[in-house]
């Protein structure tokens, strides 16, 4: 079983911020699975989520997994808590856990997969490390930073890195999400039909 996790804000205010990039890959990757009738979330309470289910057939593997789809509704800060609830009952251990999440550290447009590591400042990836009390579960690492040459990415380049997190995507910044979000969704699918060390040769940037 594999829970599989878009961070954001709930709420219409937050729908097309950068901070909401796992949510639009999330809804993104059901869509591409499910007839329209069936992508439909549910709104579980006790798991402070919504929350979708699916069965993933792997060809290539030879098995059917069942994944749990969900966007925590507890605002990013404190996005552990609805992932640690999730992950108790359903019995999932941290390898299994992908997040999905976006980072400042990266410019627009590129991503990285990888196992483990810091929180690097993103709040609700620190919230998840305190919550399951590990950090060995799998990231998707979406790019909304800004970089300039060769020289280091600048973090507040528009006001304060909140302000920019929570700002929506500029004009010039949206054909390359539309593009980051396929590449995401590519590379969850690829994880789920063979393996993540697959999807991070063939997706991470290089």
């Amino acid at each position: 079983m594999k829970l599989i996790v878009g961070l954001g804000n709930p709420g219409e205010k937050y729908e097309k911020t950068r901070h909401n990039l796992g949510f639009l890959v999330l809804e993104q990757f059901l869509k591409n699975f499910s007839e329209v009738k069936n992508t439909v979330w549910d709104d579980k309470k006790k798991f402070k989520s919504n929350i979708a289910e699916i069965g993933w057939n792997s060809r290539k593997r030879k098995t059917l997994e069942k994944v749990i789809l969900a966007k925590p509704q507890t605002y990013m800060n404190n996005s552990g808590m609805a992932v640690s609830l999730l992950a108790s009952f359903y019995k999932i251990k941290p390898e299994d856990i992908w997040i999905i999440h976006d980072e400042i550290d990266l410019p627009v447009g590129a991503m990285k997969i990888r196992l483990g590591g810091s929180a690097a400042g993103h709040h609700g990836i620190d919230s998840i490390i305190k919550s399951l009390e590990t950090d060995k579960f799998w990231r998707f690492r979406l790019g909304i930073g800004h970089s300039k040459g060769k020289e280091k990415i600048v973090k507040t380049k528009i006001g304060s890195t909140t302000d920019f997190v929570l700002g929506n995507f500029s004009g010039a910044e949206r054909s390359k999400m539309k593009v980051l979000i396929k590449k995401a969704v590519r590379a969850l699918e690829t994880g789920l039909e063979e393996d993540l060390r697959k999807a991070m040769n063939q997706f991470n940037t290089k």
